[in-house]
Parts: structure tokens; sequence; C-alpha cells
């Protein structure tokens, strides 16, 4: 229902051979450098959050052709590009000339070395410009990994088609379509350090640019569990969020992951996009047939699509669409607990959580499945998980309680035996968060507290 682990296939090819020259290459690692400032609180124990936003965080890194700007919401853009490269569209086979410039943060040293790391980033791409993510980190046993493609994205689908890039492996780790993954965790191997890139294209011979508002990434350390010990209960409220059903658009736009019933993660983003009073225009809107309810879904779905994994499922640029709406931030990050989820709750921020389970694993649910998104938007008074489930029949029965036990044994697991009793894998607590970038006092204080600043 979200993410097809079959589609998440290491090819083992290493990116310096698999990638394109100039910018679009992958050099050697980052030579070492000064760590960035330690925040002030300690993230969560297992989770280590690092995302850069302010207008100090932007003048601190390493410009080549972009510059930093101030206001009320700082980012970086290209200000005289660095040169020119010729890209090809890999899903359209189109050639086109672009121009570039790149940012590539402080070397960050993580809190907790790490056996995965997820980047996001928030920005606007207006038409003519796109841009890419990549991610080199130092290794425990003192190596570097080449530069990483995490993603090449643009909010529209008119210049470049956004994609994740497969076959990226130096022998140590991998990347399976946004996550980059230490092959080997159980012999002791950790990430212990990184730097991301910025790469922003424009058109050549235009003022065109890209703005990047946030950038950062999620690392993590996970062990291997197939439960977690239950937490108590500490907060009864429930938000008042929109109900959307990805079933009612089963068969709708099949261009887009077979339709409906694969885009359980685009709804989930569009139900807190919604909540927080932003929604597509009736221009946006203008291209889905007009048959169809709920047109925001099937936008939603278009323009989370990955052409590579094929898929809506891809974690950060579900994130990246959020923040595409005026002044939203947006994030993936991992949560270490069910106490976790009830700050942000009490502070009005409803989560995205992805997880997989059989049918008797969640009562209630009335599936299994091997990896689906919800949005949690409130407890009960006994503690048990209000979530609206897009795996329902319509928008009536989105609203859903499941067991608290249950819920959170599913979520924040990372083994599990499938329905042939085989050991596969679970997402460890992963979960999209989203909220206004001005934040009241309660909400940055509930985002701080579980590590996002």
């Amino acid at each position: 229902m979200a993410r097809p682990t079959s589609r998440r296939t290491v090819l083992g090819a290493a990116i310096a051979a698999a990638a394109s020259a100039g910018p679009l290459s992958a050099p050697a690692g980052p030579a070492a450098a000064a760590p960035t400032p330690e925040r002030a609180a300690a993230a969560p124990a297992l989770i280590d959050n690092r995302f850069w936003s302010t207008y100090t965080d932007w003048r601190c890194g390493e410009a080549s052709g972009t510059a930093a700007v101030s206001g009320r919401r700082p980012g970086v853009v290209i200000a005289t590009p660095a040169g020119s490269v010729d890209h090809t569209d890999p899903h359209t086979g189109r050639t086109a000339r672009w121009e570039y410039a790149t940012w590539t943060s402080p070397v960050h040293r993580c809190t907790v070395p790490a056996t995965e790391v997820i980047a996001s980033w928030n920005a606007h791409t207006p038409a003519g410009t796109w841009l890419q993510v990549e991610l080199a980190g130092g290794y425990s046993d003192g190596t570097g990994t080449p530069w990483f493609v995490m993603g090449r994205w643009a909010a529209g689908d008119g210049d470049v088609l956004r994609t994740s890039v497969d076959g990226q492996s130096d022998g140590k780790a991998s990347i399976w379509t946004d996550t980059l993954t230490v092959d080997d965790a159980a012999g002791g191997l950790r990430l212990t350090s990184y730097r991301l890139r910025l790469t922003l294209y424009r058109r050549p011979g235009t003022g065109l640019t890209p703005t990047v508002w946030r950038l950062g990434a999620m690392a993590s350390d996970i062990p291997d569990r197939f439960g977690v010990p239950a937490s108590v209960p500490g907060l009864a409220r429930e938000l008042t969020v929109p109900r959307y059903s990805q079933n009612t658009h089963i068969g709708q736009y099949p261009e887009y992951d077979n339709g409906g019933e694969a885009w359980c993660s685009p709804t989930s983003s569009q139900m807190i996009i919604e909540y927080w009073g932003r929604r597509p225009t009736a221009e946006d809107l203008a291209w889905v047939n007009p048959d169809f309810a709920d047109p925001q879904v099937c936008h939603a779905a278009r323009f989370t699509y990955d052409h590579q994994y094929e898929g809506c499922g891809n974690w950060p640029f579900n994130a990246a669409y959020a923040a595409t709406y005026r002044d939203m931030s947006a994030v993936v990050t991992r949560l270490a607990s069910l106490t976790d989820l009830e700050t942000l709750i009490r502070a009005g921020i409803p989560a995205i959580t992805s997880q997989s389970f059989r049918e008797e694993e969640l009562t209630g649910a009335g599936y299994g499945t091997a990896g689906h998104l919800m949005t949690v938007i409130g407890f009960t008074a006994d503690g048990d998980v209000i979530a609206n489930d897009p795996a329902s029949p319509d928008n009536d029965a989105v609203r859903r309680v499941y067991r608290r036990a249950e819920w959170e044994k599913i979520w924040l697991r990372t083994k599990r035996y499938n329905a042939t009793g085989k050991v596969v894998s679970g997402t460890g607590g992963v979960c999209y968060l989203y909220w206004p970038a001005d934040p009241t006092p309660a909400q940055r204080q509930a985002l701080a507290a579980v590590g996002i600043r």
C-alpha cells in the first residue's frame, strides 16, 4: 500500500560508475572538517536530526554560485551560475542544457553513529528549474562514501521527472530509493558524519532560481527488534483532520502506481496539508477528470510520484510536496515512541506514520500490508490511537481507532514475520511531520522535543 519492497533492489553498482559527467557525477567523499555546533538539546536516543534552515545556516555552507537570502523565510538561491551541463532525463530521453550552482553543508557529526540516513528538503522550483540532493559521509572505519544522489526533484513535471536513482553502492552502504543503509550493520560499521550538497538548476540565460528553505537529514541506529515496551498513555485529544480514502480512486490515473489502491502516502499527505488550511487551486486541479471525487488526492499522487521507484511512496518526495504549499515546513524523521506522538498531538500537530503488518496483528484494520501510511490524529481516553486510515472503502470510514499496544508494535519494530513466516523488515518509527513555517511557541517546543528544529 505504500512502498513495495520489490522495487527497492540494490543493484550493487557504485555511483561513481553510474553517474553522468559534470555536477551530476560522483566525486570522492567529503574531506574532514570541523563539526557543526551541537544543538542545545539532545535528540531522542538512537535518532539524530540535523536541518539547515536559518540565514546563518545558509551562510555557513560552501557556496559555488549560490547565495543565502534573508527575510522571513531564509533560503539559498542561484546567484551567478558556476557552470552549465547537459542532462539527459532517464525517463523521457530528452537532453537539455542547464546552468547550475551548488551549496554544500558543513560536516555534521552524527550524535548517533547511524545505520540509516534519510534526507529531506523544502523548496520552491518554478517552471524551468529543478534541484538535486546528494549526501556523502564518513564511516566509523575512517573511510568515506562517494556522493550518493538522494533525489532529483522538481515540484512540477514539465522540465524533468522527479526521480530517485537506483544502483548506488560503494560496497559498504547502498541507497534504497530514499534511504542510505549500511549494508552490514551487524558487523558494527556506522556512518559517523555526513555532508549534504544541493545542486540548483535553471534554464540558461534566465533569471530563474529554485529557492531552498530547509535541507537536512535524519540519521538513526534502530536496533533489530520484533517489538517494543508498551508506553503509558498520557493524552486524550483528537484533532479535526480531513478524511480521504485512497480506495475511492482505484483505477484512476494508473500511470501513477496503478491508481488509488497504492496512494496511501499522497492521500495521507493531502489530509494534513488541508488540516493546515492549504489546498490546490482550481487551476492546479484543471487537469483532473471532473467526474472524479476529491481531485486533490489525484493531484497529490501525480506530484509525489517517483518515476524510478514507480510509486508515490517516496518519503522525501511527499515531504517536499507538502512544502510546496504556502509557508509549510515538512521533514521525514523517526520518533521513539507513542509518547513522542502524544507530544505532537498535544500541540496540534498530526503525523503520518509508516507501518507494515499481517491482518491479525492490527485489530479492526481488515487487511494486511507490506507497507502503509496512516495519519495519526489523536488518542482516546484509554490511550488507543485514532488514525485516519486511507485504506478504507470511503471517506466516512477513514477514521479508525486502533489498540495502542498493537499499533505501537507494528510502527516501531524493525523486524516482523510476514504471512509465510519469513522474517522481513519494519520501518522502526518512520514518520512525516508537516507544520506551518511560523509555528506557535507550543508547536515549536513540541517539535524541538522530538528533535526537529
